[in-house]
């Protein structure tokens, strides 16, 4: 483990804010940082893949904390996926997805999804985590023009691209996992972005090119988040009992800079180049659920154990 992690996680639960992951993309690499001083406690930058595959993980475009804090799952403009243990930084799991991979997404039994805007496609990986890279493994697939998002909830994998949303249902099966297209709903804004579980309204929220958006997957209903920051926001990440953040670009599509949805700076560090940030925890699992047969729920996901 990082010697400064373990006392970093002794000590932020007293702060005023918990801790954010970055994708900085001057570097190359996740950062897990203090809010409150910028203080970098924890960092991935691929070490641990092979010497060839280094370049996938180039412009990382996601990041987010999986399985009870346990684990971080990260992607790359360069089109690599990774799931990294963070307890000590081991990539239990990479592969390639192409096609400037924007998205990731862990399935409940732990298979991963990912979403690629110029490929156009979502990219579903049977995630064996025993061995980090495995040459031909089984992957999946489906067209999505311009994917920027993957996010799975209440039993179905949502995904967005342009100006409509899309929802997948999952064969659930672990070997030969699939996802087929059910429905689509039309998005009020355009050019989806990013988008992520707002577990305190129970709906998911989305940037747009020209908007912030909440999404109700029951109701298939769109309403606006409040934010003095509207336009082309690049990540946005829930408070959790903190306030929401987002970042949006100040040169091409990258900041140095975190604000919440008022407009304050939450942090500021010059020479990182920010693409998106996120409060550093997860979902609560209850909410990733599968549909059993008699139609009440399961929570798959607290089954799934990684090496």
């Amino acid at each position: 483990m990082n010697t400064l992690l373990l006392p970093f996680l002794l000590y932020f639960a007293q702060q005023p804010l918990p801790p954010v992951l970055v994708t900085d993309q001057a570097a190359h690499r996740i950062i897990m940082a203090d809010a409150n001083t910028g203080t970098v406690y924890w960092e991935w930058k691929a070490g641990d893949v092979a010497e060839d595959h280094k370049k996938w993980f180039s412009n990382p475009s996601d990041v987010k904390m999986v399985m009870d804090n346990r684990y971080v799952l990260t992607c790359a403009s360069g089109g690599g996926v990774a799931l990294v243990r963070l307890q000590d930084g081991k990539t239990v799991f990479y592969d390639y997805a192409g096609g400037n991979t924007h998205s990731a997404e862990l399935l409940p039994d732990g298979n991963i999804v990912t979403a690629s805007s110029t490929g156009n496609y979502l990219c579903v990986f049977r995630a064996d985590t025993s061995g980090g890279y495995q040459q031909g493994r089984l992957k999946q697939k489906v067209f999505l023009a311009d994917a920027h998002n993957a996010v799975w909830y209440y039993g179905r994998l949502w995904a967005g691209g342009r100006s409509k949303l899309y929802a997948f249902r999952y064969n659930n099966s672990r070997e030969t996992p699939a996802l087929h297209k059910e429905d689509s709903v039309k998005i009020p804004g355009k050019n989806a972005h990013d988008m992520i579980v707002a577990p305190a309204s129970q709906t998911l929220w989305l940037s747009m090119e020209d908007t912030l958006l909440e999404f109700n997957p029951g109701s298939k209903k769109f309403a606006p988040v409040k934010s003095r920051l509207q336009h082309n926001v690049k990540s946005i990440s829930p408070g959790h009992g903190a306030p929401a953040l987002v970042t949006v670009p100040k040169e091409q599509w990258w900041t140095d800079e975190i604000h919440d949805t008022e407009g304050r700076s939450i942090l500021k560090k010059e020479g990182w180049k920010i693409y998106k940030a996120r409060w550093a925890t997860s979902v609560s699992t209850s909410s990733h659920t599968l549909d059993n047969k008699d139609g009440s729920k399961k929570n798959a996901l607290k089954k799934y154990t990684a090496h």
